[in-house]
Parts: C-alpha cells; structure tokens; sequence
C-alpha cells in the first residue's frame, strides 16, 4: 500500500488541497500555504521549510487540522515519504563529526543515549538498518531529526548545528 497525505490550505482541512505519495522538497509549487493535513496512507516527516529543512515532524495516518496541533511554529513546507522497513534496525552513532571519538551501535530504541553509552554527545552517525528518528532530549522529547539509511559525517550538514542528539527511536510504525 503506498503513503498518501492530503494537504490543505488553511486549517480545518479546508481551501484548496494537494494529495501527495512522495516527497516534495516545495509545496508551494501546489498550494501558496499549508494549514492542516490528512495523513490517509503511511508515516510521512513534514518540515517547515523547502528542501526537507527546518523543524521536522513526524505524522503516521490520522488528522491534522492544524498544523500547530503537533508543534509546528510556521506553515509546512515539504515533506517526505517514510518507506515501509522490514528486517533489522543498525545505526552507529560518535561523539564527534567525521565518525570520530566513541562510538556505539544501537539496534533497539534508546530513551537517553547519554546515560546508556556515556557520550557526551552524538554529532555523527551511519544509519545501516532501517528508519529513525533522533530527538534533542531524552525519552524522546524536543526537535527531532529523520534519518534513513546513509552517512551523516556532521549533524550541522542536515541544519542541526548546536543541537544535542539525546534519544533515539526505530520508525516501526507499519506505515
């Protein structure tokens, strides 16, 4: 089953609306604005900014009737499809940039990744396995980040600089 969310000018799913089953680096290219959104099939991350920047968020199916319902400060601006995974989940995370100083490999959730692997941050990693969300603080509160499979030799080169990576969760949802 494919992804599918509708997004809605204004707010109460009302004004003109776009259906989306992909990524879309620029809504408003479809809609001048976005207010609220339906989340008819799949997870998506919507941002509030072009291009997959800014602040992100997670929306798995249900209704959105106003964008500031789930923390958004500003209208959305593009999103991003979450694909379904199957099978295993594998990140390492390092202290520092460039996959440098301690390291750890996370298979399960962890709700504080200070206090479990003793690092005094998290400014790199290299997402093997499967979907994940990384949240600002620990039991997986504050400003998120969507990783999916790939290299991030520095936080700041996906717009986190200063930023603490404090939790770590697998996107499981069946989405």
């Amino acid at each position: 089953m494919m992804g599918m969310i509708i997004f809605y000018e204004d707010r109460n799913f009302q004004g003109r609306s776009y259906e989306c089953m992909s990524d879309c680096s620029d809504m408003s290219s479809y809609l001048s604005r976005c207010n609220s959104c339906r989340v008819e099939n799949g997870c998506f991350m919507v941002y509030d900014r072009p291009n997959y920047m800014g602040n992100q968020y997670f929306l798995r199916r249900g209704e959105y009737s106003d964008y500031m319902s789930f923390g958004m400060s500003d209208s959305i601006r593009s999103c991003r499809l979450i694909p379904q995974h199957r099978g295993s989940y594998r990140m390492r995370i390092y202290e520092r940039e460039n996959f440098q100083g301690p390291n750890h490999e996370l298979m399960d959730d962890c709700d504080n990744i200070m206090d479990r692997y003793s690092l005094s941050d998290c400014q790199s990693c290299n997402v093997i396995d499967g979907h994940w969300l990384m949240y600002e603080q620990p039991h997986y509160r504050g400003r998120m980040v969507y990783l999916r499979p790939g290299e991030y030799r520095s936080m700041r080169d996906i717009g986190y600089s200063g930023m603490r990576l404090s939790s770590a969760r697998r996107i499981m949802d069946s989405c």
